[in-house]
């Protein structure tokens, strides 16, 4: 099947230009420029004369976007504190809800393990990627799903609960997090405190109560975790990207090049995110924190970093939504479109080892996502996975 789109702002990785792009099952064959070109090189007009032609009105035609890290399905498998919501049911609407977002493959960020007894995050480990699996295998996903599994290294079982996955073929990333108060995401404990106290409705009893049993928790368990995992992941055969999570000091991101890590995920300071770019690690920083125009927990804002070009890759985090919103808004920090574009495509895509996805390019597949700017706020109007509109 044969789809030719005319008249669109083509964004590829290199420039922006208005033109039309040709796909065939499933794959960009084609790209013309020129607001009335039918048609680039290599593809003789008389070959597409039957095809069926979209013409998009000078709207922006963006690769489908990529997503290495988001919490949005925990938000529907508990939307309220101790509620279980049915598997199916959460994990479609939160692949809906990616879909519409203009996100065609989404690394489901999996937490294995949390700081939190009376949290049902662990209850909900299994039922929740095998509800994955089934539903892929089904054919009843609209995004490409893989995992992302988020291993808190404080928990005590963590070691049991994650070797199920490690050769599981779906994997693609696993990053080392340690969301003990004190350090790192919660070095300022009044931020930490607040957090808990809105979210989990924690009273001050309770926060004290946790603050020292979760130090006791973090010295007994996580540094002979963290050993076993790193072994664990570099002894197999497929390569999977570590990911250090919320470096604060250069000495956490010596720890992680150690390791091995390639990613450093949401650095809450200017000097770890400077550290990571020297150790040429990946640098992966919140959309929301873009949008709302600074970080949460009061650490380093993610415009702060691209303005010092310290910023690789974004990730939706806790809102689908903000991904395309924070990519074009980095246009504002200097970056050019199809640079701001590549930090929700190109680059997450090759993080992950995904080489045939993430860019408008002869050659790779037709993920693409038809948007437009209202307001300045760039709006999806429909999305395309593999040639096939999916939202």
């Amino acid at each position: 099947m044969m789809t030719l789109i005319r008249n669109a702002h083509i964004v590829t990785a290199t420039q922006t230009f208005c033109g039309s792009m040709l796909t065939r099952n499933g794959i960009i064959i084609d790209l013309g420029e020129g607001a009335g070109a039918v048609i680039g090189t290599g593809i003789r007009a008389a070959q597409v004369g039957n095809v069926p032609v979209e013409d998009w009105g000078g709207d922006y035609l963006l690769p489908g976007l990529v997503e290495l890290h988001t919490d949005n399905l925990e938000k529907h498998l508990m939307p309220r504190p101790k509620v279980n919501w049915p598997t199916l049911p959460a994990i479609m609407a939160h692949d809906a809800q990616i879909a519409s977002a203009g996100i065609t493959t989404v690394l489901d960020a999996i937490s294995v393990g949390d700081i939190d007894s009376d949290s049902m995050r662990n209850d909900t480990l299994y039922a929740c990627t095998q509800g994955l699996r089934h539903a892929a295998n089904a054919g009843i996903l609209r995004a490409d799903h893989f995992l992302h599994m988020r291993l808190e290294l404080a928990e005590e079982h963590l070691l049991d609960m994650f070797s199920p996955y490690l050769h599981d073929d779906r994997l693609r990333l696993v990053s080392l997090m340690d969301h003990t108060p004190g350090q790192r995401q919660w070095t300022d404990l009044a931020h930490y405190r607040t957090y808990v106290s809105g979210k989990r409705g924690w009273s001050e009893d309770k926060v004290e109560y946790m603050l020292e049993r979760l130090l006791v928790r973090q010295q007994t368990y996580a540094a002979s975790n963290r050993q076993s995992v790193v072994a664990s992941c570099r002894s197999l055969a497929r390569p999977v990207p570590l990911a250090t999570h919320d470096d604060t000091t250069v000495a956490h991101v010596t720890e992680g090049v150690d390791d091995g890590v390639s990613i450093s995920e949401f650095p809450t300071t200017l000097a770890a995110a400077h550290a990571a770019r020297e150790q040429r690690l990946g640098i992966i920083m919140g959309a929301p924190n873009m949008v709302r125009g600074g970080s949460h927990s009061g650490n380093v804002s993610a415009a702060q970093l691209a303005r010092a070009d310290l910023l690789d890759v974004l990730s939706s985090d806790y809102v689908p939504a903000s991904l395309l919103h924070a990519a074009f808004l980095l246009q504002e920090q200097g970056f050019s479109l199809p640079k701001a574009i590549a930090t929700v495509s190109r680059n997450p895509a090759q993080m992950v080892g995904l080489q045939d996805r993430g860019e408008i390019a002869t050659g790779l597949r037709a993920d693409f996502v038809r948007v437009r700017l209202s307001q300045g706020i760039p709006v999806v109007l429909g999305v395309w996975k593999e040639g096939q509109r999916i939202a």
